[in-house]
Parts: structure tokens; sequence; C-alpha cells
């Protein structure tokens, strides 16, 4: 390497291989700028649709010019800076909070989700006059982006232009066609929300918004009338208290006297049952003994049959040889003669009736 003077300054001569070293960095360099710069393009030419999302196209000048009405879904777009626009909108429920506690919490310093928006409570004028304090939630969802980027605009304007502004009147005329008592009746507090979300959903449904819900969370009246109607539900309730009560006692003599007629009804059954007992027991007793009577009297006619049969063996033939035998074994043990049962002065013993006789 070496320097030459050419009266324009001083020249820098490398060698050919540092040349191509040279080279072949500047082309690195050059190389990565063009990706850089591509990928810097391809970035500013697109844009994310997440997944929760949804858009619609608007394009600012030439034949195309206007809100395109084609919805755009989740993924990256192709996007020309200067020359269209993708209006995102989330298509997933969202929630306006008229509440007064919210709203200080977030002036303190506090922060919700994009999708929560607070408001101030809605002050209602009830048809006597009175003033209630009513802390209400909507559900609502964008339905029709290109209603709203045609009609109010983009972004998350619509939020406070059109949701919050029409939610705070409408609701003040539904809710305010209650009397201040009418808040304390569960049904018709619901029904009056429900008329409420009905026109609510009328009036935004032009502006391509669609309410799902109008819960009202809390009520309190001004200082005057809650102590009046809390004294007065307090009465109402003493009341339902003592006729309750009342009625406890009723159901309570009315048990009573129920247990007492079943102890009664149980007892003459139990008594009915010991005389069928009673009774199922003398007839057992009753059959018993004549069972045994009639027994009885067959033994006693078995026997006398037999006495009687006997009394006829002893009449017919031969009847004085069982005679003999019966004297014989009557005779069993005792002293033994022999006497000559022949020739003169010869004994038979066997004739009773000579015997009888000699006796």
């Amino acid at each position: 390497m070496s320097d030459k003077d050419t009266g324009r300054g001083v020249r820098l001569t490398l060698p050919a291989g540092g040349r191509r070293m040279f080279g072949g960095i500047v082309g690195i360099a050059v190389l990565g700028m063009a990706v850089l710069a591509v990928l810097g393009g391809w970035i500013s030419l697109t844009q994310k649709v997440e997944s929760e999302e949804v858009a619609v196209r608007q394009v600012y000048f030439g034949p195309n010019k206007g809100v395109h009405t084609e919805l755009y879904g989740p993924g990256l777009h192709v996007v020309i800076p200067g020359y269209e626009k993708l209006h995102v909108f989330p298509r997933d429920l969202q929630v306006l909070d008229l509440n007064d506690g919210e709203v200080e919490w977030v002036q303190s310093g506090g922060s919700f989700p994009e999708d929560y928006k607070v408001a101030p409570s809605i002050r209602i004028q009830t048809s006597e006059g009175y003033q209630v304090t009513v802390d209400v939630t909507v559900l609502f969802r964008v339905v029709d982006p290109y209603a709203v980027v045609t009609k109010v605009g983009g972004g998350r304007i619509y939020e406070t232009k059109v949701v919050g502004r029409r939610a705070d009147k409408i609701l003040r005329q539904a809710l305010g066609r209650l009397d201040a008592e009418d808040f304390y009746d569960d049904h018709r507090r619901m029904v009056a929300a429900e008329n409420a979300r009905t026109d609510l959903q009328k009036d935004l449904a032009e502006w391509g918004v669609q309410v799902f819900a109008v819960l009202l969370r809390d009520y309190v009246y001004d200082a005057r009338y809650q102590e009046a109607i809390e004294q007065r539900k307090i009465q109402d309730q003493s009341v339902f208290k003592n006729k309750a009560e009342a009625i406890a006692a009723s159901r309570e003599a009315e048990k009573n006297r129920t247990l007492a007629e079943g102890r009664a009804n149980i007892a003459v059954e139990i008594e009915r049952g010991r005389s069928e007992v009673r009774k199922i027991n003398a007839d057992a007793d009753l059959y018993y003994r004549q069972r045994l009577a009639e027994g009885d009297l067959q033994v006693a006619l078995a026997e006398a049959e037999g006495t009687r049969l006997e009394n006829a063996a002893l009449q017919q033939a031969g009847a004085s040889n069982m005679v003999g035998l019966k004297m014989a074994e009557a005779l069993d043990g005792t002293q033994v003669i022999v006497v000559s049962t022949t020739g003169p002065g010869s004994v038979n013993p066997l004739d009773l009736e000579r015997l009888i006789q000699g006796w």
C-alpha cells in the first residue's frame, strides 16, 4: 500500500486481495440493508387483526374511495399507508359501567381493561319527585363495523359518543317510570331493566351496536326519603312478622291436635288388637276344651263298649274256661292243695257251680 500525492489530496491504494475483501463486506452490508428495507416496508404495509377483532377497510382516494362493507377477520392484511386504513373493532362483549365509585377509582389513578368503560351513576327523578341514584351495567358489542365507521367514526369513540350518551338518556326514561318503592320490588325492577334494554337495543341498532343486557346493580335514595322508606319497611316487616307468628301458632296448634288424634287412634287400635288377642285365646281355649271333652267321651264310649263286649263274651260257650283262667290268675301265689278229681269225693275245680253250692 502506498500514498501518492496528486495535488488533490492523499489517495489510498489497496492491494488486490484487500480490494476483494472490502468489496465483500460492502456487498453484505448492502444486502443486509436491502433485507431490512424490505422487512420494514412489509411491516409498514401490513396491519394485524387480533383473534377477537374485526376490521373494515377505508380508501382515501381513487376509484375505490370510501368505506368498504367487506369485513376482515384475524390475521395480517396488506395496507398501503396514506392510501387506505383498516378500522379495527372488538368482536367480544364490551362493558359500560355507570358507577360513581369506579369513576372515582379511575380518577385516583386506577385503570380497567380496554373493553371496560366507566361513567357516572344515573340520577333518576321518580314519578313522585324523589331522586334515586342507580348503578347500572350495560353489556354490548359491535355487530356492524361499517355502520359504526360511517355514522360515528373509527376507533373507540362510539363508546362515549353513542353508547354512553344514548344509555344515559334511555335509562333515565325507562327507570324514571318507576315509583320510589318500586325499586324494592324485584319483579318490577327486573321488568324495568328489560324494558330499558329493549329500548336501548332499538336505539343503538342503527349505529351497528347490539345490547345484550342491562343490569341494575345498586340504587340509593336521597337521605330524607331513604330514612322514611326504611322506617316504613320496618313497620311492614313487623306486620308481616306478627302475621307469620300468628300463622305459625295456628299451625303449631293444628300439629298438636293432629298428634293427639294420632295418639288416640293408636291407643284405640292397640286396645282393639288386645281384644282380638283375648278373643282368639278364648276361642282357642274353648276349642281345646271341646276337643278334650270329645276325647273323654270317645274314651268312655270305648271303655263301655269294651265292657259290653267283655260281658257278651262271658255269656258265650267256653266262658267258664275264661273265668277259670281268671281265677287261676287271682289264685296265683296261694298254697296249693291236691284233691282227687276222680272217684267218689272227687272235686272238679272248674265246676264253679258245685263249689258254690258246697260252700
